[in-house]
């Protein structure tokens, strides 16, 4: 990825059209009708390779739309490391995006029986926490497989690696911002939270849950030593600190800012200042997520905003450099991130869908099983999806978040039933699918039946 070009300043062009006023009359003639569609919100990196509208040259198109961003915008108190302020306004593709978001993550409209049936919404709380905490950490370098990430998860073992200790680290960290969601944010919870993020997974192990130091420099590169970013000094960040927790909590503004908009701000700003050694950016999506749960988009518990990102990292990148190289203009991260939202809440819907016909068919027969709960159910619908998978006490524990006694129950009913075999491995006892699970359930079927 290359650092995108830098737009012509927008007052130069505004003296040089001054200087011809016939020439500026008809560049304004062109204001109402040649602004860019609804969804696109060009940057001068892109639109200075495409055709400018007829009689128009590429600076004077681009004056045409700065204009009218630049009437619209509101400041932010958010500023870069030269003391210029952050500023966004909002599109007709914003207003659009947003209003889908309420409808769908918020409120009791339209949401997935799956996530709101008591018997089944801890299950796939689980399901997707264990999604968000391996995706942010491949998003961040993690190298593992999503099966073994998995497995330590469910398993409850203690992670082998780095990459694996980053996996555990997420998930713990997402458990802990649900029971924070209504808690303001200070220095001291952000350093909580980093801290639970960072423990264990990093190279400078004394790094955790603290700031940068004055003598910890950092620059964001590639490869070949571009440089991308150069976030603020060490000296600069409590005070930044406490202006992003106002900022989170509902302060430092006047009129009402859509709280999704205030999260995925929060997340940018964390991003800039980069306030910590490394785990920067696991740290800006966990405070995403804790700012719309607290603005009440209690959905995203059970969304992964980190499967979008990770399909297109380089997009993900450059709507930050977009932002820095255009007068610090956040559309263009607040656009991105809008459309991973969409594309997050569509992938958990179209999940969700799938996974209920294909549960259909399967509780067609089971729910002939008056003995099942809808716990030993779950666990044999997996199980006939995945032979090869198993399941401890523990697992079954915090699938579905209930005791020992009865997750141990739950297993020792099934293999009773010889739907389930089990070993162990030293102390811990291991269950997996019966090789004829299949064929056994049918024989237990056409008996009840």
């Amino acid at each position: 990825m290359r650092v995108p070009a830098s737009p012509p300043p927008f007052a130069t062009l505004l003296n040089h059209l001054f200087n011809q006023t016939e020439r500026l009359m008809k560049v304004i003639s062109w204001s109402s009708e040649h602004l860019p569609r609804p969804r696109e919100y060009l940057h001068w990196d892109k639109l200075r390779h495409l055709a400018p509208p007829e009689g128009l040259t590429h600076q004077e198109w681009w004056w045409v739309l700065k204009a009218s961003r630049q009437s619209q915008r509101q400041f932010l108190p958010i500023k870069d490391i030269k003391g210029r302020a952050f500023s966004f306004s909002l599109t007709p593709s914003m207003f659009e995006a947003l209003h889908h978001i309420d409808q769908r993550c918020a409120g009791v409209i339209a949401m997935p029986e799956q996530v709101t049936n008591a018997d089944t919404r801890d299950r796939y709380y689980v399901n997707s926490i264990i999604e968000e905490a391996i995706t942010s950490s491949l998003l961040e370098g993690a190298i593992t497989t999503r099966e073994k990430a998995r497995d330590m998860l469910r398993s409850g073992r203690k992670p082998i690696d780095q990459s694996e200790r980053m996996v555990l680290n997420n998930f713990v960290t997402m458990q802990r911002l649900r029971s924070i969601k209504d808690q303001e944010l200070t220095p001291e919870l952000l350093l909580e939270i980093h801290s639970l993020i960072s423990e264990g997974a990093l190279d400078k192990p004394d790094a955790a849950g603290r700031l940068r130091k004055p003598n910890e420099y950092i620059e964001i590169t590639d490869d070949s030593g571009t440089v991308f970013h150069v976030p603020p000094p060490a000296e600069q960040l409590e005070e930044r600190l406490k202006a992003m927790c106002n900022f989170a909590n509902d302060q430092e503004l006047k009129g009402y800012l859509h709280p999704v908009i205030r999260a995925i701000i929060l997340h940018f700003w964390l991003a800039y200042d980069h306030p910590f050694v490394d785990g920067n950016g696991r740290t800006a999506r966990a405070l995403f997520y804790w700012s719309m749960l607290r603005g009440g988009f209690w959905l995203f518990e059970y969304i992964s905003i980190s499967q979008a990102l990770l399909r297109a990292p380089t997009d993900y990148y450059r709507a930050f450099l977009h932002a820095e190289t255009d007068d610090n203009d956040l559309n263009y991260f607040l656009l991105h991130q809008m459309t991973c939202i969409e594309t997050s809440i569509k992938n958990l819907h179209d999940y969700l869908g799938r996974k209920s016909a294909e549960r259909k068919s399967l509780h067609y027969y089971l729910r002939r099983l008056d003995w099942l709960n809808h716990r030993q159910e779950a666990l044999l619908i997996h199980a006939l999806d995945d032979s090869t998978t198993s399941y401890t006490f523990e697992s079954h524990q915090k699938s579905h978040v209930i005791s020992r006694m009865t997750a141990r129950t739950d297993l020792i009913e099934l293999q009773e039933k010889k739907l389930l075999i089990s070993t162990f491995n030293g102390k811990q006892r291991i269950f997996r699918p019966a090789p004829d699970l299949q064929t056994q359930l049918a024989s237990i079927l056409e008996e009840s039946s």
